[in-house]
């Protein structure tokens, strides 16, 4: 949790998340709701403010230094050419096994009333993740509802990625379970959301950001389900490289990294969906034992994070 202030009994905790099970919590002040969707719009609006062209449904088949191809053979002829497409990464060609793009899902309740957030907690509109195997997090949304999301959906082989994987109801069910099971005031309410799409992990989970002025070409990507923040810092500096400007930024050790690539098929299909139930399998040891689970240093050598 970064910089967090330890709240080393579980009533602390609860007074923030009444969730059930509390062994303990770190708390971090240095976090922030943000609506993903209308900070893009608005990102977008302010480039185009300035004179930029933000074209959208213009498929990438290629690119390469000073062009970038599209599905429909027209060529794009640019100084600086930026691969900034994270789990979309692996449909380039060439960049199949830079990163996998794994599923992370989400559901939402319907609004809730005051009582309801009363026995609830959350009351500065805190966000909260849990110190599980499997990932999962949670938020107050700016109309009362507690938008929940998690990994868990399965790989698909050769990093392939269709519209129908953003649904898995299987998912949906486990998150709405799970979320039902830490906050049980939650029974009876109704979910009336649930969405999903991949997102893009380095083979060290390692994020990076790059730029080469001999060819013009840079990159970014690799965050983990973690780019709504990371993007926003990439940015900034993907445009410190491209100036030729050395900043702070510039320094940043992700700036250069260079992640191996993934295994080939059907290698990686087996350890990613193996780590996932690896995952799983890790929080019931540790939920049935109350220790640290023995399967989470077999997560650890499997995925090397």
């Amino acid at each position: 949790m970064g910089h967090g202030d330890p709240l080393a009994r579980p009533g602390e905790a609860r007074e923030r998340l009444a969730a059930t099970d509390v062994h303990g919590a770190t708390f971090n002040p240095h976090c922030a709701r943000v609506h993903p969707r209308r900070l893009a719009d608005g990102l977008a609006r302010a480039v185009r403010g300035r004179g930029a062209r933000v074209l959208e449904h213009s498929r990438v088949a290629d690119i390469a230094p000073g062009r970038v191809v599209l599905e429909d053979g027209r060529t794009v002829a640019a100084r600086h050419v930026i691969r900034a497409t994270e789990a979309w990464t692996a449909r380039l060609p060439g960049h199949r096994r830079v990163v996998a793009p794994v599923y992370s899902l989400m559901v939402a309740t319907e609004p809730l009333g005051p009582d309801a957030w009363d026995s609830i907690g959350l009351t500065r509109h805190e966000v909260f993740s849990d110190h599980r195997h499997v990932i999962v997090y949670g938020q107050r949304t700016v109309d009362d509802r507690i938008a929940f999301g998690g990994r868990g959906a399965p790989y698909h082989f050769g990093s392939r990625i269709r519209p129908g994987y953003d649904h898995e109801e299987r998912v949906f069910a486990d998150l709405r379970a799970t979320l039902t099971a830490m906050l049980p005031q939650l029974s009876g309410v109704r979910f009336t959301h649930a969405w999903g799409g991949p997102l893009g992990i380095a083979r060290d989970w390692h994020p990076s950001v790059g730029y080469d002025p001999g060819t013009g070409l840079g990159w970014a990507g690799g965050y983990v389900g973690d780019g709504v923040a990371a993007t926003n810092l990439a940015g900034r500096t993907l445009a410190d490289l491209v100036l030729g400007r050395r900043t702070p930024l510039t320094e940043l050790p992700w700036v250069g990294h260079r992640s191996r690539r993934w295994e080939p098929e059907p290698l990686r299909w087996l350890g990613v969906n193996a780590g996932l139930r690896l995952a799983s399998a890790a929080d019931a040891e540790e939920a049935r034992t109350g220790r640290p689970a023995r399967l989470g240093r077999a997560l650890t050598a499997l995925t090397g994070h």
